[in-house]
């Protein structure tokens, strides 16, 4: 059996010789010394596999930048051979072979792709282009603050909307049980102020589907062709995303009626008009895209854009009458502080027979600029009644369309 080696007390190691102390002093710093250097080794050894790392990230980054730059191209058609006939972005056409790596299903007539500098080998297949300005049409992050509860007097406009809407996206399994197609197009008309795109910003608040804003005026380009291929990139874009809501803005600014004796700048407009009439009711289907339209001016809209099948719905918004001003007053001094909580706007909704949503929400505004001009922190009824006397009259001044354009 092995010894048991008892350890040395300090009393012990004071009876040694000086030498045997300065060996077991020296031992001591040695092991020390070699602790040090292990844990100094493994800092190394880290830092050198990090370097390691870098230095292969940067010698892959070097090589993808020497790497030749590609050609875009755009596949016209693919042959029996596995070849391709492609159009080069510079202009001419080619037939060119593809890589191994992709796949033939992919490469369908008008797809992107990316050839060799030097083969012009198809090498990568590139996913559709969207215009920046498109892109920025979608409403993601932005989304507007409006709910339903913020929109009063439009109770059966509202039950019209969601119907058309957001029923058909939540619900489809109704529609296909009753044996009918959902209705795929609503316009809103009416006076301005009335409450067409508040409708429009709940709507976006309230649905879970993908929301694109138009304004029409954005549609009217400069060059030939420029706004039929907008609309059709929007449109390709709401197709790609599942459920879609689109909403344009003062249809009006393109959607007017066509004559016979035009400008080239009317031609224009026309050619975009042409093209959103193509994509509201066309051969290709729109799938689970709605569109919701909106417009001050129904009487000079083009007669084919308001056939069903491009616009099933045609909701009215006409002015506000008593009980709808009244919830619209209510509404809009929810979060005003006032000095009398039931404070009665009968006799001030009374005075506004003309007004309409826009006007009470003036009207809300001004009466609190008048408590802070009068350095006040709540707002009293004579506030508001100075701010219907400012607002009304101005109105009255104003030059107002005739009321048949609405009718």
């Amino acid at each position: 059996m092995p010894t048991m080696v008892k350890k040395k007390s300090e009393k012990d190691e004071k009876e040694l010789p000086s030498d045997a102390n300065y060996l077991v002093t020296y031992t001591r710093h040695l092991e020390r010394r070699l602790k040090s250097l292990e844990t100094e080794k493994q800092l190394l050894d880290t830092e050198r596999l990090r370097l390691e790392r870098e230095l292969h990230a940067l010698r892959t980054e070097l090589d993808r930048l020497r790497q030749p730059p590609l050609i875009a191209a755009t596949v016209i058609d693919i042959l029996e051979d596995k070849r391709a006939v492609v159009k080069s972005s510079t202009g001419p056409q080619f037939i060119v072979n593809m890589s191994k790596k992709i796949k033939t299903k992919n490469l369908l007539p008008g797809t992107r792709c990316a050839l060799n500098q030097r083969t012009f080998a198809i090498v990568e297949d590139l996913p559709p282009s969207h215009d920046p300005f498109v892109k920025g049409m979608e409403i993601e992050d932005n989304v507007p603050d409006v709910t339903y509860e913020d929109v009063g007097g439009l109770d059966d406009q509202l039950r019209e909307i969601r119907e058309t809407v957001e029923l058909p996206l939540a619900h489809p399994e109704l529609f296909e049980q009753v044996g009918i197609s959902p209705p795929k197009g609503v316009l809103l008309w009416g006076p301005p102020g009335t409450g067409k795109t508040l409708l429009a910003k709940a709507v976006a608040h309230e649905t879970e589907a993908r929301f694109i804003r138009i304004i029409g005026s954005e549609l009217v380009q400069k060059f030939i062709g420029e706004g039929a291929r907008l609309v059709r990139e929007i449109f390709q874009m709401a197709k790609s995303g599942g459920a879609t809501i689109v909403f344009i803005d003062e249809l009006d600014a393109i959607g007017s009626r066509r004559l016979e004796v035009a400008t080239s700048g009317d031609r224009e407009v026309q050619r975009t008009l042409m093209q959103l009439l193509s994509e509201l009711d066309g051969f290709d289907s729109r799938g689970d895209v709605r569109i919701l339209a909106a417009t001050n001016r129904p009487d000079i809209l083009d007669p084919a854009l308001l056939r069903p099948g491009r616009f099933d719905r045609i909701i009215e918004f006409p002015k506000p009458d008593l009980n709808a001003r009244t919830q619209i007053f209510k509404i809009h001094s929810r979060k005003i502080n006032l000095t009398d909580k039931n404070m009665d706007f009968k006799s001030l909704v009374q005075t506004t027979d003309s007004g309409t949503g826009a006007d009470i929400r003036a009207i809300v505004t001004e009466a609190g600029m008048f408590a802070i001009r009068d350095n006040r922190t709540s707002v009293t009824y004579a506030d508001f009644k100075k701010a219907v006397e400012k607002v009304m009259n101005k109105k009255i001044l104003g030059e107002e369309p005739p009321a048949e354009i609405y009718r």
